[in-house]
């Protein structure tokens, strides 16, 4: 069981306390990411999150690093789309030093302008690195044309027009404005004491209340995107609109998500790779946020067979529609869905992730027992419902990187291999 203690000024704390652990895991939640960027602020909230690194008041970069090594543990951060987290993991002897490290780098960071010139410098070359990947590329190139027009079209990196004109200033103010209470979660799990929380409570209540703005709201809409790079294999991704993460099926969807191409069982890996050898990898996955979302999936493959893939990625998707899952399937699935909470939610920091993030983005935890009967009460009539509503070849998306074939010549191949008529795929 975990214990819920909200602060004066809104920022909550959840705590799980597993006595015979030796170890302690702590993070800092905030619902800022990407979203909630203007086009002119696009990056900030990734370079807020390199910033906290640099240097406080009393500690700077080597020191925060030198500190963190001290503790024998992990300390890090990510940015998403919808928020960014800091957290820490480490000895129950040292949740102190970890937690006062965190709070500092939150509530106390420099942000030099002399630090923002270095670390413009990284950033810079992990964008680099970004478009060195092609399934990375593949897939900020889809969103940037489903979600056009929001800002979960921008990559959580930012571009280098935006990146140069931040200063140290002005992500100094941008985190001011942002990081407020009613948008921060704190997650505390493992061996602790009363005074570790309390440590965390007096320090923390000492930000000053107060709201920020919502994240623009996005809408799907169809596409297709093409990037020509010299690269051995083309990279392709397919997508279709689905549920937010705040709809009641969305158990349902991760469940048609699996049985489509989440393991080595599913239909995509053993059609395209098993039976007819197309390609080394081959998955779908769920993107959701809290007004949308969609299903993608991946492939990665030779030019020669690109054609012949698509075609029974196509076939596969249009069976799941028109027929659903079977019986087996469903069986399979849901025991494999339900081994991986349990299993998952054993680990210290998996617990913490899962108290943080719950709280965060659905304002409420689900314990292990709530999200094994929501598996368990799916029946085979929802599914082949949702298979048909999600798998609409007239709302569906592609992107493609490398020696890849031009948008039209994309959009009828689809239209061939999905039998719908090419004017009902949008460019």
């Amino acid at each position: 069981m975990y214990q819920t203690i909200t602060l004066p000024n809104g920022i909550r704390l959840l705590t799980q306390q597993v006595p015979q652990a030796r170890t302690a895991a702590l993070g800092f939640f905030v619902g800022v990411g990407s979203r909630h960027e203007t086009a002119a602020e696009s990056g900030a909230a990734h370079f807020i999150e390199h910033m906290l690194f640099k240097g406080t008041s009393t500690m700077d970069a080597i020191a925060i690093a030198e500190e963190t090594d001290t503790i024998g543990g992990q300390v890090n951060a990510y940015t998403t789309k919808d928020c960014t987290c800091f957290y820490a993991r480490c000895l129950d002897s040292h949740l102190d030093r970890a937690a006062e490290l965190l709070m500092s780098m939150l509530l106390d960071s420099n942000f030099d302008q002399s630090d923002v010139e270095l670390e413009r410098g990284v950033i810079f070359e992990e964008i680099g690195m970004y478009e060195d990947t092609p399934d990375e590329l593949c897939a900020d190139r889809l969103a940037a044309v489903v979600y056009g027009g929001s800002p979960l079209a921008r990559p959580v990196l930012g571009k280098t027009s935006t990146l140069n004109k931040m200063t140290g200033e002005s992500l100094k103010n941008w985190q001011r404005e942002h990081y407020r209470p009613d948008r921060i979660v704190i997650s505390l799990t493992g061996h602790f004491d009363a005074s570790s929380i309390d440590h965390i409570v007096a320090r923390m209540s000492a930000m000053e209340a107060g709201k920020t703005r919502t994240g623009k709201k996005a809408d799907y809409r169809s596409a297709i995107t093409v990037k020509k790079k010299a690269i051995e294999q083309n990279h392709l991704m397919l997508a279709f609109p689905a549920l937010s993460y705040l709809d009641e099926r969305r158990y349902q969807l991760l469940i048609l998500n699996s049985i489509l191409g989440g393991g080595v069982s599913s239909r995509l890996f053993q059609e395209l790779r098993e039976k007819r050898g197309l390609c080394y990898s081959v998955y779908s996955y769920v993107a959701d946020h809290a007004d949308t979302g969609m299903v993608g999936i991946y492939t990665a493959l030779g030019k020669s067979t690109e054609e012949e893939a698509l075609a029974a990625i196509c076939r596969e998707v249009r069976r799941l529609a028109q027929d659903g899952p079977t019986e087996a399937e469903l069986a399979r699935v849901r025991e494999q869905a339900k081994a991986n909470v349990v299993m998952g939610l054993e680990s210290i920091q998996s617990k913490m992730s899962h108290l943080g993030t719950s709280t965060l983005l659905f304002d409420k935890v689900r314990t292990v027992d709530d999200i094994i009967a929501s598996y368990d009460a799916i029946t085979m009539e929802q599914l082949r419902v949702l298979a048909a509503e999600v798998f609409d070849f007239s709302q569906v998306s592609l992107s493609a990187v490398g020696r890849v074939d031009t948008v039209e010549g994309y959009r009828k191949r689809l239209a061939e291999a999905s039998g719908v008529e090419v004017e009902e795929i949008s460019q």
